[in-house]
C-alpha cells in the first residue's frame, strides 16, 4: 500500500483504471513481478493474474468500489452524514476485498517462471504496466497514459535499482 500513498500515484491509478479499464491490483503486480522481481512480465502472465483473480475483482471488489463511488453523490438520501460513514465502511470492505485479492496475486508471481530481463527496475515496471494498459484499453497508451505509468513506477520503485 506504500506506493498507492505516494504522490501523484492514487490520481494516476484512478486514471489508468477509469480511463483503460485496469485492474490497479493487477497494475501493482505487474509492476512488481518485473522490476523488484527481474521478469519480463508478459501477456501470459497477465492471463495467469486475470484467471486467479478477474472474477474475484469484477464480482466483489468492482461492485463495492461502484457503491462507494455512488455515495458520494447520490441517491438520496447521500450524501449526508449518515451516509458519509456508510461510505466509510464500504471503502474499509472495498480494501479487505483487494487485499485479498493481492493476497492471490502473490500465489500467482510464486508460479511464474520465465526469463529474467535487465535494465533500470523503473523501466521494467513501466514496460509491464504497459503489457496491462494494453491489454485493458485495446490500444497503445496516450501520453497523460504513459505518464501515469511512468508517476507509479517511480513510486513503485524508488529505492530499488
Amino acid at each position: 500500500m506504500e506506493v498507492h500513498e505516494a504522490d501523484g500515484v492514487s490520481d494516476a491509478a484512478i486514471l489508468l483504471q477509469d480511463r483503460c479499464g485496469v485492474d490497479v491490483d493487477v497494475l501493482l503486480f505487474a509492476a512488481f513481478v518485473s522490476a523488484l522481481r527481474g521478469k519480463d512480465f508478459d501477456a501470459d502472465d497477465l492471463r495467469a493474474a486475470h484467471e486467479r483473480v478477474q472474477p474475484w475483482q469484477r464480482e466483489v471488489v468492482a461492485p463495492l468500489r461502484a457503491i462507494r463511488r455512488r455515495l458520494k453523490a447520490g441517491p438520496a438520501p447521500a450524501p449526508s452524514v449518515a451516509t458519509d460513514e456508510l461510505r466509510e465502511r464500504i471503502k474499509k470492505l472495498e480494501l479487505d476485498a483487494e487485499m485479498i485479492e493481492l493476497d492471490e496475486l502473490g500465489i500467482v508471481a510464486a508460479e511464474l517462471g520465465g526469463p529474467g530481463t535487465i535494465g533500470d527496475a523503473a523501466e521494467r515496471a513501466a514496460a509491464a504496466m504497459r503489457v496491462v494498459v494494453e491489454s485493458g484499453a485495446g490500444r497503445q497508451p496516450t501520453s497523460d497514459e504513459r505518464r501515469a505509468i511512468d508517476t507509479i513506477a517511480a513510486a513503485a520503485t524508488k529505492g530499488h535499482g
